[in-house]
């Protein structure tokens, strides 16, 4: 269903996006930010499946402006070391400026929403705060605790595993304790969970999704 596309950033940055369009009128746009490892075939299947929803839906690769082309699809320590290295790479306000650029990319006459995974919830939480969007998901963001002003600028729904060793627990309570109002979700599992890397994950991502779907539904149709 997806296919690869251009972006062009504010600061005339080029990068590249998977992006899907749904049968029929789209419902709204939706951005979708990768985890630690690139456009990956499971953050392209994310696109995909919010297209199949109805949404114009688009997944900025946030790693070419440091390297082009990444997708990476295992998890062994190789893998995991790029990832990070990755990762700590990148510069939140360019990160920011190539996701201004993926909104942009699925404006489509209504509401636009972003969904965010590991590091992308970090980054959509950012986005909430900053961006013009309309509603955001954040999957275990382990910089919300360090980015906790200002307030969310659209409604956002937060989801952590209770078992993640990247996010301790206490960093979650700090964040419900700023902002009791929002919705704050914590499952019996550890990070990564909507991956399905591992079986027991299976009924925290489904109840995670289920969330997620219907919140994004009520605001954004």
């Amino acid at each position: 269903m997806g296919n690869r596309v251009e972006l062009v950033a504010a600061d005339g940055h080029t990068l590249s996006a998977w992006h899907a369009s749904p049968v029929g009128v789209p419902r709204a746009g939706m951005v979708i930010v990768q985890e630690a490892f690139g456009l990956s075939a499971y953050i392209r299947s994310v696109v995909d499946h919010y297209a199949e929803q109805g949404y114009v839906a688009l997944a900025p690769a946030l790693y070419d402006r440091q390297m082009r082309g990444v997708a990476l699809d295992g998890h062994s320590p190789e893998v995991l070391a790029q990832g990070r290295a990755l990762r700590a790479g990148l510069v939140w306000s360019l990160v920011l400026a190539d996701i201004s650029a993926a909104i942009d990319g699925v404006r489509c006459g209504g509401g636009v929403g972003i969904v965010g995974f590991c590091v992308g919830g970090s980054v959509a939480w950012m986005a909430a705060q900053s961006l013009p969007v309309d509603a955001a998901v954040a999957y275990y963001g382990r910089d919300i605790v360090e980015h906790l002003e200002p307030a969310p600028a659209c409604p956002v729904m937060l989801h952590f595993g209770e078992q993640d060793p990247l996010i301790p627990l206490a960093d979650v309570d700090r964040v419900r304790a700023a902002w009791p109002r929002l919705p704050v979700h914590v499952y019996a599992t550890g990070h990564g969970f909507d991956a399905l890397r591992v079986p027991a994950d299976a009924g925290p991502a489904a109840l995670a999704r289920e969330r997620t779907w219907s919140f994004l539904n009520g605001i954004l149709g």
